[in-house]
């Protein structure tokens, strides 16, 4: 059978977030914002404990915490909903770079055509950005800095905590996507600096349909983010619509496992990463890594077979490994992938390129025995 090795796309969901889940969908039925019964009290409870649980993996206060159906959804809020207070500063310039999510840069292109200034910063082969290059951009005018904490594609750590210290001192606001880093990297986030950010439950063995934005508190006041739909005061007005009761559940246990085992489950992925690379070591492919191993996460690796389309290797290995050539959202696309265009990785090495990335549950044996036949095949498939 074969191994699912697609993690960032979406992992398992944890049988003990599930079961919560269940169990308030049997049981706890009842709308969060109804104010006039038990059956809503009970819900709300559920809600605000779900709350603590997310604010305590993350390090912050619950009342910074708002629950959204997932990162696209934050990501856009925390763009877009910066726009009014754009205008009455006179602060229209924002900077990100040019291997964000398409959640990111789509929102940021879009607020391009309502007269933001832009730059989008290309990072170098390592695949992280360097962060002089983008505080030498910093303006008088600059309204926002985002930037992700560890790239999808590549794994590679984003220098966030440089970033969130000086733009701190700047008073610039600063966006954090942290999709692929919450729950794994729990100290660094912790530790970081920033005005908003971004993650999804379904990253960290939660459910899908439910994420998180974070809305750090300066002087006892949220960031200038508005709104942006109506319908409603849930979340405080910051993002309208029936709190899904159950996700919002499962996204706070899952916060919670992952708080309680995160520096167990850190040793396991670093533990399959070194499995991987002597697998690869020994085998006598042709391959190279696309970015640089040092500042990458120990769940992921983007791996260029040299001579081998990625597309053949993962129709022909499919039966072994569940592995992937770019973002989830873009997987329908077959132009190269533009993150590895930005890094300056030529074209075709971008299309003989996969990535692989695992959980902490990922089981070795079948890991080292499929892994290996995938192996064999790109070796098959040179050219």
């Amino acid at each position: 059978m074969e191994i699912y090795l697609d993690n960032n796309s979406s992992t398992p969901i944890d049988e003990r977030v599930l079961a919560i889940m269940e169990n308030v969908y049997l049981h706890s039925y009842g709308n969060a914002d109804s104010r006039t019964h038990n059956h809503g009290e009970r819900a709300r409870t559920i809600v605000e404990n779900a709350r603590k649980q997310v604010a305590s993996l993350l390090g912050i206060n619950s009342s910074e915490v708002f629950f959204t159906s997932g990162s696209t959804e934050s990501n856009n809020i925390a763009i877009q909903g910066l726009e009014e207070y754009a205008i009455e500063t006179n602060k229209k310039h924002i900077i990100t770079s040019a291997i964000e999510h398409k959640s990111v840069l789509e929102t940021i292109k879009m607020m391009k055509k309502k007269g933001f200034d832009v730059d989008i910063v290309n990072p170098g082969l390592s695949g992280q950005v360097n962060a002089q290059e983008i505080l030498d951009k910093v303006r008088e005018d600059t309204l926002l800095v985002s930037i992700m904490h560890v790239n999808n594609e590549t794994g590679i750590i984003q220098p966030v905590d440089i970033l969130g210290g000086e733009l701190e001192k700047r008073n610039v606001l600063f966006h954090v996507d942290a999709t692929q880093s919450c729950g794994k990297l729990v100290e660094e986030i912790r530790n970081l600096k920033y005005n908003m950010l971004s993650f999804s439950a379904h990253k960290l063995k939660g459910p899908q349909g439910v994420g998180v934005l974070v809305l750090r508190k300066k002087r006892y006041r949220l960031p200038p983010v508005k709104n942006i739909m109506y319908g409603g005061q849930q979340e405080h007005g910051i993002r309208p619509g029936t709190i899904p009761v159950a996700l919002v559940a499962g996204c706070g246990e899952a916060c919670e496992i992952a708080e309680d085992e995160y520096k167990e489950n850190s040793r396991k992925l670093k533990s399959l990463k070194g499995t991987l690379e002597q697998l690869l070591n020994d085998s006598g492919a042709d391959y190279h890594y696309n970015g640089e191993q040092n500042c990458c996460i120990d769940s992921t690796v983007n791996i260029c077979f040299k001579g081998v389309m990625s597309e053949a290797l993962m129709l022909s290995s499919k039966q072994y490994c569940s592995v992937s050539n770019g973002s989830a959202c873009t997987s329908k696309s077959y132009s190269p992938s533009y993150v590895l265009e930005a890094m300056g990785i030529p074209v075709e090495d971008i299309e003989s390129s996969v990535r692989i990335s695992w959980e902490p549950e990922t089981n070795k044996t079948e890991f080292i025995d499929n892994v290996s036949k995938m192996i064999e095949i790109a070796k098959s498939l040179a050219v």
